[in-house]
């Protein structure tokens, strides 16, 4: 059975979380890529205002197509997460409790997420058009020049996910491959 879970993520919740468990995430998100993310790091090493509180935020890693007519956002599948691993550590630092993407993360994610308290999500890749169903609003909130890597603001309801590393460092990839291995 899914856990429920409605943003914003706190610390607490996302301490709650382990490894392998199925998630479905209600409220709202924000969409941000690496020319994003480099930004936001840029404005925090600045000492400025970032465009969007990160404080119990969940970012998304996606650049989604454009949105068809009567509808909010075009596919929206993840993309791969180690681009955003140069500045992930910043914005978990920030406060920022949640990312979704695909793939692996390096140790100074890990570390960062275990120091601070926060989750890395997956997402189904390859299935950005089933994932867009979810996505009930969408709106650009900075850096419109990035096209599909501006950041959005998402309204989700029911967006599933599957909890990939918790906030103790306890890896899927790791423990799912380790299993699988051992049936044989």
């Amino acid at each position: 059975m899914p856990i429920s879970i409605k943003t914003p993520l706190t610390r607490d919740a996302a301490r709650k979380l382990k490894s392998g468990d199925s998630c479905l995430i209600s409220g709202v998100i924000y969409t941000a890529r690496d020319a994003a993310h480099k930004r936001l790091c840029e404005l925090v090493e600045q000492g400025k205002e970032l465009p969007l509180d990160v404080k119990d935020s969940v970012i998304y890693f996606v650049g989604p197509t454009p949105a068809r007519p009567g509808e909010a956002i075009g596919s929206a599948g993840p993309t791969t997460s180690y681009r955003m691993d140069a500045y992930s550590p910043t914005m978990i630092a920030q406060g920022q409790t949640g990312m979704i993407g695909k793939g692996k993360r390096n140790d100074e994610v890990i570390a960062a997420m275990k120091e601070h308290g926060a989750v890395y999500f997956g997402a189904i890749g390859g299935c950005g058009a089933l994932l867009s169903k979810c996505i009930k609003k969408a709106e650009v909130i900075a850096y419109d020049d990035l096209g599909a890597e501006a950041i959005r603001r998402l309204e989700v309801e029911d967006f599933p996910v599957v909890v990939i590393i918790d906030s103790e460092g306890n890896n899927l990839y790791e423990t799912g491959r380790k299993a699988y291995l051992e049936r044989g």
